[in-house]
């Protein structure tokens, strides 16, 4: 498992009247030029963290507790344990199956494969981007113990490919 971090880039960091992300779309695809896009393509999840409002930090609305995401994440992982224990391949997570699972595991509707047919076209997704959207779309999925994958959590799996996306 690999968890990474970068500094912000210097558009991002919410200062002045500009808000979050003043600067242009130009001075963000220098920024994320750096990174390599087959170094991307072998992230799971992307996500550009903004800088937290007080707003949101001094907020008296209440969060969903540590226990109730840990009971969903318990429940999605259930899921997947008795969804691949048939297989001969020994696998607990969807992060695991390969493309022989995730073609008979992530079907989708035509909405969402159109989604997602658009979303390699316009954003040059590779095979493997391809895939792990699958495989991150199945997670999202499973999270709201959903049997189908929805084109709701095929736009959500984009989303956290935000880093290899913003190149566009």
């Amino acid at each position: 498992m690999l968890i990474a971090a970068m500094n912000p880039s210097q558009d991002s960091v919410g200062m002045g009247d500009g808000g979050y992300y003043a600067g242009s779309l130009a001075q963000k695809r220098h920024y994320y030029a750096k990174l390599s896009k087959p170094l991307l393509d072998r992230i799971d999840l992307q996500l550009e963290v903004k800088k937290v409002k007080l707003e949101e930090i001094t907020s008296t609305v209440a969060a969903e507790s540590s226990g109730a995401i840990r009971e969903r994440v318990l429940a999605a992982r259930d899921i997947q344990l008795r969804r691949f224990q048939p297989l001969k391949r020994k696998l607990f997570a969807n992060g695991q199956m390969k493309n022989p699972e995730i073609k008979k595991f992530c079907p989708l509707d035509g909405e969402g494969n159109r989604l997602l047919q658009m979303a390699v076209e316009k954003f040059d997704l590779s095979a493997r981007g391809y895939f792990k959207v699958l495989k991150v779309a199945r997670t999202i999925a499973d999270l709201e113990k959903v049997e189908k994958i929805a084109p709701q959590h095929v736009q959500e799996a984009l989303q956290y490919r935000s880093l290899d996306l913003s190149r566009f």
